[in-house]
């Protein structure tokens, strides 16, 4: 195959795929690099088909990368063995054009205009209105399609970078976190633990339950069958609503299932509790404690008196 026919690197992608590992704009690029921005977006594009090899390397020495021309040498085992005994010669050939920064994973979707989306953003697509950050109306109206006040877009994404970067973090989280059941802790067998922590040992989550003797609370011999109670769900502070909860339930379902026990009991007080539990299949029962407390007003001790 002859270099004219050999395949050509899509540069405009590459250069996209740049500016996200960079975490550039084009315009932050275009500053950095010394380059006007309509030449980025025409490279990007594709319009600028042959931009001039010192544009492209101030590109990549923009975001502290290097530009490598490399020629692939056959081993000396290929070359045909020569009379004489000299080194053998280097033989160059079509060389193919190589990227190794990961594709921006959105660089196939477009918009309503046909546009790519920002490379260094994060895009999702939106199907319902809760998927778009722009749909403030979305929480006060709970319509069909049909009467959506505003037209969808095909995707979204936040500009905010500090609200994309904890939404990365949450990704990267939700990818990560394992859940285990503990033992071996000093327990006893009928008191139930499961944690969800990362791979370095933090913690993140806990969930705790305890096996119900029914024969203590009826007080006979009849075959009653096992009963779990939900002692409680915790979860850390800034890792909350992203399934961290879901899983030790989850986690918890199985054990049941594996133990055969098929009812687990818990008594909620806050609202958002109840929605939690709710979504993850409770259902209140008919019948609930009446939870009482005792407040005294809190105050400074007295002094003791002196003595006369």
């Amino acid at each position: 195959m002859t270099t004219e026919d050999a395949p050509l690197a899509d540069l405009g992608r590459t250069v996209r795929a740049l500016r996200r590992v960079a975490d550039l704009s084009q315009r932050e690029l275009a500053r950095r690099a010394g380059v006007p921005q309509a030449t980025i977006a025409r490279i990007e594009s594709g319009r600028a088909t042959d931009p001039r090899f010192h544009t492209v390397e101030r590109l990549v020495r923009a975001v502290g990368g290097t530009l490598t021309v490399a020629l692939p040498v056959e081993p000396a085992s290929s070359v045909a063995p020569t009379t004489a005994p000299t080194t053998a010669p280097t033989v160059a050939s079509a060389a193919g054009v190589t990227c190794a920064l990961p594709p921006v994973p959105h660089d196939d979707m477009r918009d309503t205009a046909g546009r790519r989306y920002p490379a260094h953003l994060d895009v999702w697509p939106v199907r319902e209105p809760k998927d778009w950050p722009g749909a403030w109306w979305a929480d006060w109206y709970n319509l069909p399609p049909p009467l959506w006040p505003l037209r969808l877009p095909p995707a979204a994404y936040e500009r905010n970078r500090r609200h994309r970067d904890r939404r990365r973090a949450a990704e990267q989280v939700r990818r990560d976190v394992r859940v285990r059941w503990v033992e071996g802790d000093g327990r006893p067998a009928t008191a139930w633990r499961f944690v969800a922590e990362l791979p370095d040992g933090t913690l993140l989550g806990e969930l705790r339950a305890h096996e119900r003797d029914l024969h203590l609370v009826y007080g006979d011999d009849w075959d009653w069958p096992r009963e779990l109670v939900l002692d409680g769900v915790l979860v850390a502070a800034g890792h909350r609503r992203i399934g961290i909860g879901d899983r030790l339930v989850a986690a918890m379902a199985q054990r049941m299932d594996e133990t055969g026990i098929g009812l687990v009991r818990t008594v909620v007080e806050e609202h958002i509790a109840i929605r939690f539990l709710s979504a993850c299949g409770f259902r209140v029962g008919p019948a609930r404690p009446l939870a009482m407390a005792l407040e005294r007003p809190a105050g400074p001790a007295p002094r003791p008196s002196r003595p006369p």
